[in-house]
């Protein structure tokens, strides 16, 4: 038997895309219509928590074969199958389809990082992390162990903005040894009081696992950052941004 988390995480997965094939499967007879409002708060669910599918890409075929497991199971009717029997299967099919699109992504995600380099001009370090310096600083660079104060924003390839600074109108203070590795190298390569571009490949990143539903496994990630000044870390409130927390491998002791 695989671990009790996994299998936690994979029936979470199942009951969000049960959820949202059964709104689908009833819109498709038209039968669907948001009234209420807890007709809206349920179509916000489904909304919230489909993205975190799209990484899955099930065809209409296998959302209809889901969606008659969903309803077979929800009008305690008995299962066609043994179900003890697919547990492992079921792991074994989110893993494959996952990385399927993780390595899909990286593909489009090397492309899209070196043609940064050829038409923007940016460079690439030795990790493989890309970056282009948009306005040179006059202050001090900080190192790996610094803690900065920055505004910034983060995309996806396509342009989705998946976090931002900027929106919220805040500034963001935390530790550079604290967030994923392209923060933690990028940021040193610049001054207090620039500002750079960097293009983040999976490894650097979130690596194939990504961070859903926003940030699909194996995606380069496009930051925006400007780095106001290295703050005294015994005065600072660290606040990790949400689009680079903690590189966890750290907390493990790897």
């Amino acid at each position: 038997m695989f671990e009790r988390k996994t299998f936690t995480k994979i029936f979470g997965l199942l009951l969000i895309v049960s959820l949202a094939t059964a709104f689908i499967g009833c819109q498709k007879k038209g039968e669907v219509k948001l009234k209420s409002e807890d007709d809206k708060v349920l179509y916000a669910m489904g909304v919230m928590f489909g993205g975190r599918m799209a990484d899955i890409k099930l065809t209409e075929a296998e959302l209809d074969i889901l969606l008659k497991g969903f309803k077979d199971s929800s009008l305690n009717k008995k299962p066609e199958i043994e179900i003890k029997d697919y547990q492992m299967k079921v792991r074994d099919f989110f893993m494959k389809r996952m990385q399927v699109g993780a390595e899909n992504n990286k593909k489009i995600g090397i492309d899209y990082l070196e043609k940064f380099i050829k038409d923007e001009g940016a460079k690439k370090t030795a990790s493989g992390l890309a970056y282009k310096v948009l306005v040179e600083g006059k202050g001090k660079q900080p190192a790996a162990t610094d803690t900065v104060e920055v505004h910034y924003k983060g995309t996806l390839i396509d342009g989705t903005v998946f976090d931002s600074s900027y929106e919220r109108n805040q500034k963001v203070t935390f530790p550079l040894n604290r967030v994923i590795k392209g923060w933690t190298e990028g940021l040193q390569l610049l001054k207090e009081g620039g500002k750079i571009k960097l293009v983040i490949p999976p490894d650097l990143g979130y690596g194939d696992a990504g961070a859903p539903p926003k940030i699909p496994g194996g995606s380069a990630l496009v930051f925006e950052v400007e780095l106001f000044k290295i703050v005294d870390a015994a005065k600072a409130a660290p606040a990790a941004p949400a689009a680079a927390p903690a590189d966890k491998s750290k907390k493990k002791g790897k």
